[in-house]
């Protein structure tokens, strides 16, 4: 598989891991929280930028995994610095739960990583009413980072790190209705077709992403703002498509990244100098790379936004940050 060795830009590859994406970095006294960290890519992410030195705190659904997690990164690093908080991003009184847990920890926030997320599942709807894909994958993360957008702020200040905010997207946001979000019909069963759904939640990662990225920086706030490919990864994303299921399991494992791999390009952007001062961009392969049309899109980046600020204030009258 030579060619997925061929360095980019940042002299970093398809091959290249979280581990060597990270190496000789020092990241002590940050403090990051990565989501759906209890298995996969999150879990390695947690893992790395334990090992890194920063004091991780995992938003887990499945407490008993993300202890689990917790238990394994401590023994492998024993000076590390981990906290598991129980976080279903498809519950917003959950997500508020985790940002009040969260702040009762006192802890700065200097790296968020919305990486959490659910692909292909049949149709069904959140806690709150809205389609799962959408409300798992965007909605409990816009919600999150808005919640948590003013601790960042104001540790920015404070220290000489810029925060970063890294949203795990897919290049699956290109596989998507003409019209890109489907706002009048987010939860229309009728025209549900959940690779679309998935792909439709992705693209809105990285529009949330670009939008936030353009209002941090009109705010001359030291935050950046960037979005994610991982990579095609073997993971368990696929086990509710049994085609898709049996690649992955046979013929998928010759050409997919590993979790060690698939890490590698968030903890790249989180972590890593090349990326300092750099936001409203997309990386795949821990290198600068082209979204879709739509997720250039700057109108329709701000129709999302006013969109997902009325979702999220109308299930809770609290202030929300904009």
């Amino acid at each position: 598989m030579w060619p997925f060795n061929r360095k980019g830009a940042s002299g970093f590859s398809y091959t290249s891991t979280a581990e060597e994406v990270t190496e000789g970095i020092d990241g002590r006294g940050l403090t990051a929280i990565v989501t759906g960290a209890s298995s996969g890519i999150g879990a390695e992410t947690a893992r790395v930028l334990a090992m890194r030195g920063v004091h991780v705190v995992m938003g887990v659904r499945n407490l008993s995994a993300g202890n689990d997690v917790k238990e394994a990164i401590s023994k492998e690093v024993p000076t590390a610095k981990v906290d598991v908080l129980s976080l279903d991003l498809s519950s917003m009184a959950s997500v508020r739960r985790f940002a009040s847990d969260f702040d009762s920890l006192e802890l700065p926030l200097n790296i968020l990583v919305n990486n959490a997320g659910i692909m292909g599942v049949p149709f069904s709807l959140s806690h709150d009413g809205m389609e799962l894909h959408f409300a798992t994958n965007h909605g409990g993360h816009f919600l999150l980072t808005h919640l948590l957008l003013k601790n960042m702020k104001d540790t920015s200040c404070r220290s000489n790190f810029e925060g970063r905010i890294v949203n795990v997207t897919s290049e699956g946001h290109k596989l998507v209705h003409r019209e890109g979000i489907r706002f009048n019909r987010i939860n229309d069963e009728s025209g549900y077709f959940s690779y679309f759904a998935y792909g439709q939640s992705k693209l809105a990662n990285i529009l949330h992403a670009n939008e936030l990225s353009r209002r941090l920086e009109e705010e001359e706030v030291k935050i950046t703002a960037n979005s994610v490919h991982p990579g095609v990864i073997f993971t368990n994303l696929y086990r509710y498509h049994s085609i898709m299921n049996a690649f992955t399991n046979t013929l998928g494992k010759m050409v997919m990244k590993n979790v060690q791999q698939g890490a590698a390009t968030t903890c790249y952007v989180a972590l890593h100098p090349q990326v300092e001062g750099v936001t409203g961009k997309y990386f795949s392969n821990s290198n600068l790379s082209t979204p879709s049309k739509k997720a250039s899109d700057a109108d329709l980046a701000k129709k999302l936004w006013d969109f997902s600020l009325n979702v999220i204030s109308a299930q809770h009258q609290a202030p929300i940050n904009t």
